[in-house]
């Protein structure tokens, strides 16, 4: 098998990048050993095409190809396993503060999504919409749902803790 030698522009981009694109993909999937799959996933198949998109816009083409990767996760390593008895599955006491991993890995993967790139990459609908492969009006139903489950488990929070007023 030949050896693949990076192009130095290519291990440039790597080095100035890896940090946040691994941080946003972290921020997708809530796990770092997932988010260490989907970005080296992308910047494997990002390397081979360098030559081609190098003078495009390579952060956006790797960030789609992570965005991807995360929505169709299901398809390619989850496997349903039936079993005679469900596994019980311990309460857990509440917190003080919820962990915003924790709280986002409770919403469906779009909807996870859509939030981290709009409240944590602040991309207009449009450019999630672009980035997700779905229209714009998908975007804000899929942040409004996102939001509505979202919402309660703040506001129980701030209420624990004794903050203040919070207006629902």
């Amino acid at each position: 098998m030949a050896q693949w030698e990076a192009p130095e522009s290519f291990a440039e981009y790597v080095r100035d990048r890896h940090r946040e694109l691994l941080r946003f993909a972290t921020a997708l999937t809530g796990s770092r050993s997932a988010a260490d799959d989907l970005v080296q996933d992308a910047l494997e198949r990002v390397g081979l095409r360098w030559h081609r998109i190098a003078s495009d816009d390579p952060e956006g083409y790797v960030r789609r190809i992570i965005i991807n990767r995360h929505l169709n996760l299901l398809r390619f390593r989850r496997r349903e396993r039936l079993v005679p008895d469900p596994p019980e599955r311990p309460v857990a006491a509440p917190t003080e503060q919820p962990d915003l991993r924790a709280v986002l890995a409770l919403l469906p993967r779009r909807q996870r999504t859509a939030v981290v790139l709009r409240y944590y990459l602040d991309h207009s609908d449009v450019e999630i919409a672009a980035l997700m492969g779905i229209s714009a009006s998908a975007v804000r139903s899929n942040l409004s749902r996102a939001l509505a489950r979202l919402r309660p488990l703040v506001v129980d929070a701030v209420e624990q803790q004794g903050v203040g007023h919070v207006v629902r």
